[in-house]
């Protein structure tokens, strides 16, 4: 869209000249690059486009393998960002933050109209974002943030992770456990998730002496390396299961299930996971898990809408916003409730 927008002026310039037949022009001076200041938090609105033409973008997103969350979130953005809804698309789906911020510099070289990402780690895109606002590529987080001035991007569509952790551990803590020996079990390291999530458990038992950690180690959301960290510590004395996602909270259950331990609701072990997966949905209603927070995968219709306002010059009404999600557990959780929120 940039470069035939570009094409057309340097045609209709040309032209003009040739009908005066008045000496060229002075070039123009170059627009002036963006502020990365604070105060300079709102971008300009983008371009519109030429009649039929596609926005570009280009979509840095984590491998769908990773799990039944990520599945969903990648379906909706790919299902979102065609050509029939207008948009000229470019995917990449990698865990490796390094491989990520390799990806998203060379889509900035190649002039998206947007750049949107659900980055891999909190840290280290201070060269992309800069990039991205010279180009006049502008930049919209999804799933997660990063750490980066607000100035850095047009808009985020994201969880809040940190609220995810906190609403975890203060329904863990009203279970009233007369003490609490927990198999932690954390995501990809570094990432705005595990962050959040990891982050209310840590406060919790540094500040309680009822509240220790069996093992804590990531499983790099993986449901085997969960299942093998479980089996490490099967003979020493625990009572919870955290587990920063379903599929590790699936193979954590897989390990207890081999030795005959009983978990859920009433039993020996209380398990707890996060996203959005139908099927652990199920876990928690039928009482063999206690709990599972909502992370809400379904992002792309939102992201969709505040391109097409920017693209017609409305700038978005709020900077982040937070996808709706709550806590679930055995005793409250209804069918509808997993009719309504599992994906």
């Amino acid at each position: 869209m940039k470069k035939i927008l570009s094409v057309l002026l340097t045609a209709v310039l040309v032209l003009s000249l040739a009908a005066c037949g008045g000496s060229p022009a002075p070039a123009p001076a170059p627009a002036p690059t963006p502020s990365s200041d604070a105060g300079s938090s709102t971008p300009a609105p983008a371009p519109a486009p030429a009649g039929n033409e596609l926005i570009t973008v280009g979509v840095i997103n984590n491998d769908p393998n990773e799990s039944g969350y990520r599945t969903a979130n990648d379906a909706a953005m790919r299902a979102t960002f065609t050509e029939a809804n207008g948009y000229k698309a470019t995917f990449y789906n990698n865990n490796d933050a390094a491989q990520q911020i390799a990806t998203a510099q060379q889509m900035v070289q190649d002039e998206v109209d947007f750049l949107l990402l659900s980055p891999a780690s909190t840290t280290g895109w201070d060269t992309v974002l800069k990039d991205a606002q010279a180009a006049g590529t502008q930049v919209i987080l999804f799933d997660r943030m990063l750490e980066a001035d607000e100035s850095m991007y047009v808009a985020a569509v994201v969880s809040d992770m940190p609220a995810e952790g906190k609403t975890a551990v203060d329904w863990l803590a009203a279970q009233g456990l007369s003490e609490y020996n927990i198999i932690h079990i954390q995501g990809h390291m570094g990432s705005d998730a595990q962050l959040g999530r990891t982050g209310a458990l840590d406060e919790k038992v540094a500040a309680e002496d009822n509240w220790n950690y069996v093992i804590q180690q990531t499983a790099d959301w993986d449901e085997a390396t969960a299942k093998t960290i479980v089996e490490s510590v099967i003979d020493k004395k625990f009572n919870v299961i955290y587990a920063e996602n379903n599929g590790m909270a699936r193979g954590a259950v897989a390990a207890l299930d081999a030795k005959g331990i009983k978990h859920g609701k009433g039993q020996d072990v209380i398990v707890m996971g996060f996203d959005s997966d139908k099927w652990a949905f199920e876990e928690v209603l039928a009482g063999r898990w206690n709990y599972m927070g909502l992370c809400n995968p379904l992002q792309a219709d939102t992201v969709d809408q505040i391109i097409k306002d920017l693209v017609a010059g409305k700038a978005p009404a709020q900077k982040i916003i937070y996808t709706p999600e709550q806590g679930f557990d055995c005793d409250t959780l209804t069918q509808a409730d997993v009719d309504k929120y599992g994906t």
